[in-house]
């Protein structure tokens, strides 16, 4: 059985003595199947959970697990159990649909009525995380290839995306280098290209020095959620040079580049639509042509349109990637140019946009709300979405019809929350792996959903089935990852 945990985090309660005593303690997690998306229709789906890492002589009579299922069948279902350490707490249920169930347990004080809570920071959480509790945050999948798409694809889909690729067709590819600096062997520029819209593509492109013509692949690189600064991915220099690729990783948004944090923070104000930050203005999304998300796919088709004209390209390889915000995007590029070759999209943020109201698919607080304008630009793919996090889940046909991805390779990818992270994790928040990249899939972390909007990133790498891990230990498991055609 492979287990799957997120990693627990906790603080102390004024009630009992020990100051720090619950910081290291863990809740961890098993289905009954190795496999946790793997449940068909009604059949029983088994939780065991356990407490790990609790410091003996730890007074615990008065304390107690409490539990709450939810899932994409609109049902909730409450429970608690004596918090003992080393004894298991199992919870039944199932699912009469395709879909998720989600289970989330916490430790209380039964006295108080109040959390249990660290002191500090769980476990491997990044020093952001405000989580401190003690908690499990797990799930499982039942039929997840069944899964499709609920907003119906416009009428027009076809007609208004050729629309938009004549209008970008009619601004020449038009780049400007600037070299920042060569970091192992590795040619690094600053890059401004051309685009519809009211801001060029900005972002690094890596060259091998030297590199002979036709002798790299293309790779890009999109990211998630925010207008922080985007820094110089230096790491990247090495995969470059011993990969023979060329790399560029954009921002979302045609900013420029090496500005202060002040520039940063005008600009983040600047894109806002009254009090919605960007993406979530109802007003502009009321139409495609004035949602944000517009843009930001033009500067997703120009990025791969740029690589393609690099002479330095093998004129075979385009591979597109990113998580959240950046996997949306890489999804866009997977649909929308039919050069690319390999996507890797984690954590696909705006999944199956609309599913969630009423009364739809699981998702936490941090959603597009406002939808019904903004279907074109809507991201139907299999097997993917984060059900247990910021958006509903699952879709079925990219759409795109004609356009679709060959392959699309789903793996490794990091969700920074509250929690340990596990083997294989990602340096700094962010991941880009090459092509032959190993197939462990790290989800670091626990209430996502109540944590509001997180910075998550990541890369992905599995055949198309997706190897789950969450928090310290592993949920392990394949999920259909394939774009249906």
């Amino acid at each position: 059985m492979k287990r799957f945990s997120i990693a627990v985090a906790t603080g102390l309660s004024a009630a009992f003595v020990f100051a720090n005593a619950w910081d290291n303690v863990q809740i961890k997690g098993v289905t009954d199947k190795a496999n946790p998306v793997g449940y068909a229709v009604n059949e029983p789906i088994i939780f065991t959970l356990t407490a790990t890492d609790v410091p003996s002589g730890l007074a615990t009579d008065d304390v107690v697990l409490r539990w709450t299922r939810t899932g994409d069948d609109g049902k909730t279902v409450k429970g608690e159990c004596p918090f003992v350490a080393g004894r298991t707490c199992v919870v039944t249920t199932a699912l009469d649909r395709a879909g998720f169930v989600r289970l989330e347990a916490k430790l209380y004080d039964r006295k108080t009525g109040e959390k249990i809570r660290r002191d500090k920071k769980a476990p491997g959480a990044p020093d952001w995380s405000p989580a401190k509790e003690v908690f499990f945050d797990g799930g499982a999948g039942v039929a997840v290839a069944d899964l499709r798409q609920h907003v119906p694809e416009p009428a027009d889909f076809d007609a208004w995306w050729a629309k938009q690729k004549k209008l970008l067709a009619a601004v020449p590819v038009k780049a400007d280098l600037q070299k920042h600096k060569t970091v192992n062997g590795c040619d690094i520029f600053k890059l401004s290209v051309d685009c519809v819209g009211p801001r060029p593509v900005t972002g690094y492109l890596f060259i091998p020095v030297n590199a002979a013509p036709k002798s790299c692949r293309a790779r890009v690189a999109f990211q998630g959620y925010g207008f922080y600064q985007q820094g110089c991915p230096e790491w990247a220099a090495w995969g470059c040079v011993s990969g023979k690729e060329i790399f560029l990783e954009i921002n979302a948004h045609g900013y420029e580049l090496g500005k202060d944090k002040a520039y940063y923070d005008v600009f983040g104000d600047s894109i806002k639509s009254s009090k919605y930050t960007y993406a979530f203005s109802p007003d502009e999304n009321a139409r495609p042509e004035t949602a944000y998300f517009r843009f930001m796919a033009f500067r997703v088709m120009r990025a791969l349109e740029y690589m393609k004209t690099r002479p330095e390209w093998n004129g075979k390889d385009l591979i597109a990637e990113g998580g959240s915000q950046g996997g949306l995007q890489t999804s866009w590029a997977a649909g929308l140019d039919p050069d690319v070759t390999l996507a890797r999209p984690s954590i696909v943020w705006c999944c199956d946009l609309g599913a969630t109201e009423p009364g739809g698919r699981l998702h936490g607080p941090w959603y597009i709300q406002h939808t019904a304008g903004i279907a074109h630009l809507v991201v139907d793919v299999a097997g993917m979405g984060d059900a247990l996090g910021d958006v509903s889940g699952m879709g079925g046909d990219l759409g795109s019809h004609d356009a679709l991805l060959h392959i699309v390779h789903i793996g490794q990818y990091q969700m920074l929350g509250g929690g340990h992270i596990a083997q294989e994790s990602c340096t700094a928040g962010r991941c880009h792996c090459a092509a032959d990249g190993g197939r462990d899939v790290v989800v670091a972390g626990g209430d996502v959903g109540d944590e509001g909007s997180q910075h998550i990133e990541g890369c992905t790498h599995a055949d198309a089935l997706l190897d789950f891990h969450v928090g310290g230990d592993l949920i392990q498991g394949h999920m259909a990852g394939a774009f249906d055609h």
